[in-house]
């Protein structure tokens, strides 16, 4: 479904500068802040008029899914081509013209693994930004632990699926208008506990199902919990088999790994030429080498890590532009990425020093307090989208083959 490799990028990534300097809205250019940092669409969006404009110039071109084929709404671009679109946004100080789970994770499933109706129905309305899509995988007691979990969809006389569980940890929930979750169908006490899981499309907008927000030490939080009471989902809103969803699953999973990894760990030049600049305010040494040695040390040494990651992000992208999906070796990037922007925060937060700290109330300006935030929210980095022990765990029998550890189940 991808179109051929081209050659000799560099007149198409001028093109396409020229026309995002003509095109995008003046107040974005330069406004970047991250990979996810933009407009996240769905039935309740209020993007600003700059948000808007920017979002719907890009759709004209296919640019919101650049890589996606033109029958859905995308660009039909080839892989290298999609990239120097990313490319260029990223360099012009951008911010994408859409984001979401449904690009990054629920799309490319659905271009795997979707049959044609599905992409047909789904994806030409995560392409426009009309439905916004959240993940339901994590439950009570069964979170790193996710194959035992309970939500449970039983078929109804007319063929429809009932849908009764809890999921949490779903980030924003109550924000989004389509969750993907994964359901148990089957229960047999001599089969892996893997099996008899199907993964599940459900409209959220529906009686019976209910979120609720959950709050982090940092004062605010993207996470819910999701009831449903007799929720109701149609036969073909199953990908795949029915009781086959944890194929499904970790595929899905590879997007989500590699999308993390990305988005915390993949910082530009630019955000670490910001830190340096910050922590030379804060320390009063606006040329030559900061005076505290190990601080200096720290951040010279976070920034080759950043620079490392983000060339093992461009070797893992050209690897899988002959197409397929991530595999176990996305879990490299998502350890690697969640702990480089804890580090990042906590790199901010200790040249602040005390105007790092700052909760609320006075002697503390606007910035300051969202630094102390922002440090506070990236400590669950390393626990949301699988925690690094899951990581170093997946990385070390998947990837490196390494054997269990005597007497370990599972």
């Amino acid at each position: 479904m991808l179109a051929p490799m081209t050659t000799g990028l560099d007149p198409f990534k001028a093109e396409v500068v020229r026309w995002m300097r003509a095109h995008a809205p003046a107040a974005l250019l330069g406004a970047r802040r991250g990979a996810f940092d933009g407009y996240w669409g769905g039935r309740r969006a209020t993007p600003s008029e700059d948000e808007r404009v920017w979002m719907e110039r890009c759709l004209e071109r296919g640019w919101t899914a650049p890589g996606w084929p033109t029958q859905y709404g995308g660009g039909g671009l080839a892989p290298d081509q999609a990239e120097a679109v990313s490319q260029a946004m990223a360099e012009l100080g951008l911010p994408p013209p859409l984001v979401g789970f449904g690009l990054a994770m629920i799309g490319p499933t659905l271009l795997d693994h979707g049959d044609e109706a599905q992409r047909a129905r789904h994806l030409p309305s995560i392409v426009d930004g009309s439905i916004r899509w959240c993940q339901g995988y994590s439950e009570p007691e069964a979170g790193s632990d996710l194959a035992s979990l309970r939500t449970r969809a039983e078929m109804d006389d007319d063929g429809d699926w009932r849908v009764s569980g809890q999921k949490v940890w779903t980030s924003h929930a109550d924000a989004s208008d389509w969750i993907f979750c994964l359901v148990r169908t089957l229960d047999d006490d001599q089969a892996p506990k893997q099996a008899g899981i199907t993964f599940l499309l459900l409209d959220l907008s529906q009686e019976g199902v209910s979120t609720r927000p959950i709050e982090l030490i940092s004062g605010s939080s993207p996470f819910c919990e999701v009831f449903f009471d007799d929720a109701r989902a149609r036969a073909d809103d199953v990908v795949g088999a029915v009781h086959g969803g944890w194929a499904i699953a970790k595929a899905l999973l590879g997007y989500e790994r590699t999308m993390i990894g990305a988005a915390m760990g993949g910082a530009t030049d630019s955000a670490e030429a910001d830190l340096v600049a910050f922590a030379r305010a804060q320390l009063g040494a606006p040329k030559g080498p900061l005076p505290e040695a190990s601080l200096r040390h720290d951040i010279a040494s976070n920034a080759m890590a950043e620079a490392a990651l983000r060339l093992t992000i461009e070797r893992v992208r050209q690897s899988r532009e002959a197409g397929g999906a991530p595999g176990p070796e996305s879990s490299i990037l998502k350890l690697v990425g969640s702990e480089l922007k804890q580090r990042r925060h906590e790199l901010a937060v200790r040249a602040a020093g005390p105007q790092g700290l700052g909760w609320e109330g006075p002697g503390f300006d606007e910035e300051e307090l969202l630094r102390t935030r922002e440090w506070l929210r990236s400590r669950a980095n390393t626990i949301e989208g699988g925690t690094s022990e899951i990581q170093l765990g997946i990385i070390a029998r998947r990837v490196l083959g390494l054997p269990k550890p005597s007497g370990q189940r599972g």
